[in-house]
């Protein structure tokens, strides 16, 4: 499934404000930075690290198989179509179904079948699984007891060895999922967030930027390469 143009637009105007959703502490930028936004109106700005799926496979070759991890929301998956459809039904004026454990529940269980795979995310995974690999997916999302997500990916993507989904939850003060990057000795971890790249450099992994849809419900729009960071080329589909 291809999240096309067509798809990308009917779903702006459903696009809502939900900063709150997986929230990190803030880290100031060392570098100017610009939104998928601000890419797409202007083009790429020679200024930022852009980094091809093709350059990344050319700067490992000869390197023996590592464990490599990425995000889920706006990285691997498009998957505002859920949380689109959860405020509708637990907080259509607000955004306190970000709070609810029914919410995730929803979410993590049964509406993630709804969520449209992106491009980059077939293109790194099948690049990363040809060298021999080892994928491991961490999301910020609160956890369930129960969760359709580690086999949709499995399927979606074609993962032939599958690790379990890794719910690190979010938090204002703490980086979640450092000690997850860490524990799994991942050197190289893609997200859409600032605090996945953070994330990353705490774990001592590489952070690499893949750029959020700006349809996406989660606002704000990142601004990419703040760090400094590898940004991924076309990422935002």
């Amino acid at each position: 499934m291809k999240l096309t143009t067509i798809a990308v637009s009917s779903l702006l105007a459903c696009a809502f404000a939900s900063g709150s959703a997986f929230a990190d502490p803030k880290l100031p930028g060392t570098e100017a930075g610009f939104s998928s936004v601000q890419i797409m109106q202007q083009g790429e700005p020679a200024q930022l690290h852009w980094v091809s799926v093709e350059d990344i496979a050319k700067s490992l070759e000869g390197k023996p198989p590592m464990a490599v991890g990425f995000d889920i929301d706006d990285t691997v998956l498009f998957s505002s179509p859920g949380f689109y459809r959860g405020q509708q039904q637990f907080s259509p004026n607000g955004y306190s179904y970000l709070k609810s454990q029914q919410f995730w529940d929803k979410m993590n269980c049964e509406w993630e079948k709804f969520s449209l795979p992106k491009d980059v995310g077939q293109k790194l995974i099948t690049m990363h699984q040809k060298r021999g690999d080892s994928i491991f997916f961490i999301t910020g999302r609160t956890g369930s007891k129960c969760e359709i997500s580690t086999q949709y990916l499995k399927d979606t993507f074609g993962i032939e060895k599958m690790n379990k989904v890794i719910f690190a939850g979010s938090s204002k003060t703490e980086y979640t999922k450092t000690k997850y990057i860490k524990a799994n000795n991942i050197k190289m971890y893609y997200g859409d967030s600032d605090g996945d790249v953070i994330s990353a450099r705490n774990a001592g992994a590489e952070g690499i930027r893949i750029m959020r849809n700006s349809a996406s419900s989660y606002k704000p729009v990142p601004q990419n390469g703040i760090y400094g960071e590898k940004i991924v080329k076309d990422s935002q589909y």
